[in-house]
């Protein structure tokens, strides 16, 4: 224990304890079940920290001795109720102060855990709820594995947050359920916002050896490892053999690593990271493996990416859950009718997703019949395709159609609580809108402007009752981007505010109170991104060169990527509406209108796939060499630019701290989470003292110096 010592001086640990009681089963063979609980009620998962860790092992050690003695004839793990457990207590991870101590969480872990595969009798382990990382490794550790079909969420989750799965997980998990499969686990899902497994799916994989019922699941777990301990089979599928590991082992690890440098550059490190384990598992010993987990630990643990994605999952997971600038939740009205104003693709969205949500009648309204049919008619299609790939009942289908209508009368919003805007975006059009709607709703009803750059105190300008006139941004796609920017004008009432962050909290958005300013947060940030991408252009910079220059912040998407993705002529309003708010700091290009006027920047093959620039585009901005700024100084200006327009929209009060700043940019405009939003990252590349002297955050959201 003497090497394990300095990770046993915490003393604040909350411990998860190995509570052990012998069970008799049907054949008269006893088998030891370990019980992980950490004494807390179902709000505290179980968490696997040093002194969690020394206790099972101890545990396991001395149930190797009954073993031995022929006291018992297997041991079984399972978690109180809702959790096996979640892993490593990740507080823990990030107050390491030397890389040494990162290497010794990967060693313990291994020391403890593989214990389970030398006990002189078979292990299990059921999975009875939530196992997550660490808690999954437990039970991959384990001869054999059953899972309950009420378990909430099965994962490894490591990568996300800038690690690997680092006991056991890398070479267990590949050589149990096969390459493909186990890329799956541990690359995509962790990649594609954090997906977890379900039951059945971890049992078709090859995860679990058995699924069982909630209600009878430890009994029937018992009954079944009975079974094995009386000499049942256990056909495992997906479990590689020598062909598949000679043959397919090698390209799959190949392509995927292609996929994750052509979706996430080579700025992240923990995806191929993981991908060097996964690859290397294919042969060699287990002690082999668990010794280049370990170092994979001992390096990513000390990263100052590791660090920023623990910032970010708090952001995203506590910080909000709490927004700042709130008012209290119980002035908020309840809203049990929707309009939405618009009928197009935007608006049609929008009325999909109060339908499931809030599920409330929702009556959407436009200029004509036929505008107004198109928008019923994708709904209905949508919830129809929902349907078909079984993640909507007929019922609940039926049912939001029911609750859909359209009218092309105003006068149908009369018994709303909630009218929302999709119109185009130009002020005297949305003004025009919310006068003739004011006119027709109650006073209590709430209205909202989906604007993206317009100021909703001038939107509610001519409203008799501008209190109620809040601004609600969505991103688009609307289903699937978290984030709504939630508007407080000037006149915006409390009871508005409340009422918003009430219904954002129903659709499952994450909802953050900006003030009306230009751009609100999001768009006023990649404005300003898009426009010095676009003023090196114009400068004399090729594309290719202006991609290469901002590749270093690691974005999901280049700039000029993100322009044909938006829309050109979007992109070009943007601009334009950022230039007209301050024409200093955000600049305006005439190229990129001659661009939207051509409509095509990015030359894709039959397929859709991004080929490279579009020629004539090259010659709009009459730019075929590399000219103008080195990448250096275009990489400088967009960073030091970016810090100091942070730094006044707090001066100004936009939000109320950085952390706003960066959950903003994390859940709407899709920034790395291995950056830790903006504001780390800017900190870190020394931009923020070249801006201000100063940093955002005190301390530094940095990894371990040597």
């Amino acid at each position: 224990m003497e090497r394990f010592a300095p990770l046993l001086a915490d003393t604040d640990e909350i411990i998860t304890h190995s509570y052990v009681s012998d069970v008799n089963l049907a054949s008269g063979k006893i088998i030891a079940l370990i019980t992980l609980d950490n004494g807390k009620d179902h709000t505290r998962p179980n968490t696997l920290g040093p002194h969690t860790l020394l206790e099972f092992a101890t545990k396991l050690d001395e149930l190797k001795a009954r073993a031995a003695n022929k006291e018992i004839h297997g041991v079984a793990v399972t978690g109180k109720p809702y959790y096996l457990a979640a892993g490593v207590d990740l507080t823990k991870v990030q107050g390491l102060q030397d890389r040494h101590s990162g290497r010794l969480i990967g060693e313990m872990g291994h020391w403890a855990l593989d214990k389970l595969s030398d006990l002189g009798v078979p292990s299990f382990v059921f999975i009875n709820g939530l196992a997550l990382g660490g808690g999954l490794e437990v039970a991959l550790n384990a001869d054999y594995r059953t899972v309950n079909q009420a378990a909430p969420a099965i994962a490894l989750p490591e990568v996300f947050l800038g690690l690997i799965p680092g006991w056991g997980g890398a070479y267990l998990l590949p050589n149990l359920i096969g390459i493909k499969n186990a890329l799956k686990v541990m690359l995509e899902n962790p990649l594609k916002q954090n997906r977890m497994l379900k039951p059945q799916e971890a049992f078709e994989l090859g995860i679990a050896d058995a699924i069982f019922d909630s209600p009878r699941f430890l009994e029937q777990s018992l009954a079944w490892a009975d079974e094995v301990l009386g000499g049942k089979k256990i056909k495992r599928k997906n479990e590689p053999g020598a062909i598949e590991k000679a043959t397919i082992w090698g390209p799959a690890v190949s392509i995927a690593r292609s996929m994750v440098e052509e979706k996430l550059g080579k700025v992240p490190l923990a995806p191929y990271r993981v991908l060097d384990l996964i690859g290397a598992a294919k042969s060699g010993s287990k002690k082999d493996a668990f010794e280049r987990e370990d170092q994979a630990i001992e390096d990513l643990s000390a990263s100052d990416q590791f660090r920023a994605s623990i910032y970010a999952f708090n952001l995203v997971q506590k910080h909000a859950k709490k927004p700042q600038g709130a008012p209290d939740s119980k002035l908020a009205k309840p809203v049990t009718k929707v309009g939405v104003v618009g009928a197009g693709l935007m608006a049609s969205q929008f009325a999909l997703l109060f339908l499931r949500r809030l599920e409330v009648p929702v009556v959407i309204t436009d200029i004509s019949q036929d505008r107004i049919d198109k928008g019923l008619s994708y709904i209905v299609s949508e919830l129809d395709k929902l349907v078909e790939k079984g993640r909507l009942s007929s019922d609940d289908r039926n049912r939001y159609v029911g609750n859909l209508s359209g009218s092309l009368d105003y006068a149908a919003f009369a018994n709303c609580d909630w009218v929302i805007e999709a119109v185009f975006e130009e002020l005297s059009i949305k003004q025009e809108v919310f006068s003739a709607i004011e006119k027709v709703v109650r006073e209590d009803c709430i209205l909202a402007t989906n604007t993206s750059s317009l100021s909703v105190d001038a939107i509610g300008s001519a409203l008799k009752n501008p209190e109620r006139l809040i601004g609600f941004h969505f991103f688009n796609p609307v289903a699937v981007m978290p984030l709504v920017e939630v508007v407080r004008a000037k006149n915006s009432g409390d009871e508005a505010i409340a009422t918003a962050m009430k219904v954002a909290r129903g659709l499952k958005k994450t909802a953050v109170i900006t003030s009306d300013s230009a751009g609100f947060v999001v768009n006023r940030l990649l404005g300003y991104l898009l426009g010095e991408a676009m003023r090196a252009v114009d400068e004399g910079a090729s594309f290719d060169q202006v991609t290469s220059a901002i590749a270093p912040l690691g974005l999901p998407m280049n700039p000029f990527d993100l322009l044909e993705l938006v829309g050109l002529k979007v992109g070009a309003h943007v601009l334009d509406s950022m230039h007209a708010f301050n024409s200093e700091r955000f600049y305006a290009s005439a190229n990129l209108h001659k661009l939207a006027e051509y409509g095509k920047l990015l030359e894709r093959d039959s397929k859709g796939k991004i080929k490279g620039y579009d020629k004539r585009a090259i010659e709009i901005v009459g730019n075929s060499a590399n000219k103008g700024r080195s990448e250096q100084e275009i990489f400088e200006a967009v960073n030091v630019g970016l810090a100091k327009e942070i730094k006044l929209m707090l001066e100004e009060g936009v939000v109320q701290s950085a952390e706003d700043i960066d959950l903003c940019m994390i859940m709407g405009a899709g920034w790395p989470f291995h950056l830790g939003g903006i504001t780390p990252y800017l900190d870190r590349s020394g931009s923020s003292e070249k801006a201000f002297g100063s940093s955002f955050h005190t301390p530094m959201i940095i990894g371990v110096r040597d």
